[in-house]
């Protein structure tokens, strides 16, 4: 069976994320988008643990966890990130982590641990001060089946990779740590062929997750797997993980890297942003301030393989733009506007968004939509769009019927595997 994850989220009690969010809405949109697998999120925040405990049970003793008394096949995995911030070479260091558990009474106890290194109800991400080696020591102290990764690997401030975090690899950011790290997440400004480009990055499997803050944003980057239901665990999934095992770990799901929100060199500020690949420009021209160097500047900088390089037996990917941005592109309206919500729902009572984003005859789509709505979705799947890159904290602008030729089109070359 496909099974489609999404690892990465946060509920309502992290900073800048929707009140909404509760556990019977994400099983809900989960539903809707297709969605099998969910992190929890957030499982440090004293509140949110205990709605994770009043309304989720283990599933049928696979690690996994599913909404009390529901027949819903969406399951949940007992997940968090946390912010380490710490010293090192006389130099304050950040990076996010994302911390899954086969259980609920081991994410307490790991609770009890982390207590004293921050205030866990601060924020559903809270900020810790340790080091990542002392994270990722402490976690599998507590609990030998973790899982532990870098979240958004490239994120200038707070990636492990980020142009502001000193680290070149993942071996001098968490030491003798380091071999409990066995994937990372690419953010949504990197993509797999831009980590392909640096070669000591090969051993670590590229995970895509969503970092989403409200419910709209869930799944808009995802993995999928192949397995069988019987087969299906908290420990399946995350051997297949460390393996880096193409046969279960069958694709993951990207944004376009130009739309993330860190790809170009820029100042948010003055609104200016730079191609690192075209200029060497790096104070904004309007006020003079250092741009904040982009992802796709910081992987040109560690880059060993030339562009365009394909590792031996890769994971494939394929890209997509979330279906209610597609709808707004194509009518001209806010993505949370009234009509934009009506051709989604007119969509998704019949497929689930990532049937109509994958795999779903464009002929059929245009039947229960509009035939600009279909060639939209075309021309995401092929990759002929056109995108202004997003920079210093701006997401990008995308152009899905190519109205606006000249900005920045992805080049046929791009396309996904």
């Amino acid at each position: 069976m496909r099974v489609i994850s999404d690892f990465h989220i946060h509920s309502r009690f992290a900073m800048a994320c929707s009140e909404s969010i509760n556990l019977n809405g994400l099983m809900a949109s989960a539903e809707t988008k297709g969605l099998t697998i969910l992190g929890t999120g957030d499982f440090t925040h004293p509140e949110w643990i205990s709605e994770i405990k009043r309304d989720l049970e283990e599933h049928n003793e696979t690690g996994f966890y599913k909404i009390k008394g529901s027949k819903s096949k969406v399951r949940f995995v007992i997940s968090t990130e946390v912010s380490t911030i710490f010293t090192k070479n006389n130099s304050v260091k950040k990076i996010h982590n994302i911390i899954l558990m086969p259980s609920v009474e081991s994410a307490e106890s790991l609770n009890d641990r982390l207590n004293k290194y921050g205030k866990l109800s601060s924020d559903g991400r809270p900020i810790l001060s340790m080091s990542a080696p002392e994270l990722v020591e402490t976690v599998f102290e507590v609990e030998r089946n973790a899982f532990v990764f870098p979240a958004h690997a490239w994120t200038p401030y707070f990636g492990v990779f980020g142009s502001l975090s000193g680290f070149d690899s993942m071996k001098d950011a968490y030491e003798d740590q380091e071999k409990h790290i066995h994937a990372f997440e690419t953010g949504l400004s990197s993509d797999s062929p831009m980590n392909w480009r640096i070669s000591k990055n090969d051993k670590y499997t590229l995970l895509s997750n969503s970092d989403m803050h409200s419910l709209e944003k869930l799944g808009r980057s995802a993995n999928i797997f192949e397995i069988d239901e019987e087969k299906l665990s908290y420990n399946s999934i995350t051997k297949a993980i460390k393996n880096n095992d193409g046969k279960v770990l069958k694709k993951t799901i990207q944004f376009f890297p130009e739309e993330g929100k860190y790809h170009y060199d820029g100042h948010k500020d003055c609104k200016f942003s730079i191609n690192p690949e075209t200029s060497s420009i790096t104070k904004c021209p309007v006020c003079g301030k250092k741009l904040l160097t982009g992802v796709l500047h910081r992987i040109n900088s560690l880059a060993d393989r030339p562009a365009g390089f394909i590792p031996e037996n890769p994971i494939p990917y394929t890209k997509i733009v979330p279906l209610k941005e597609v709808i707004a592109d194509v009518i001209k309206k806010g993505t949370f506007s009234v009509a934009v919500d009506r051709i989604y729902k007119d969509l998704t009572s019949i497929w689930t968004e990532f049937d109509v984003l994958i795999d779903v005859d464009p002929m059929s789509i245009a039947e229960k939509s509009t035939k600009e709505i279909s060639d939209a979705i075309v021309n995401m799947r092929n990759g002929s769009i056109t995108i202004k890159p997003g920079y210093a904290g701006i997401f990008g602008e995308i152009d899905l019927l190519n109205r606006n030729k000249g900005v920045k089109e992805i080049e046929q070359g791009q396309k996904m595997l």
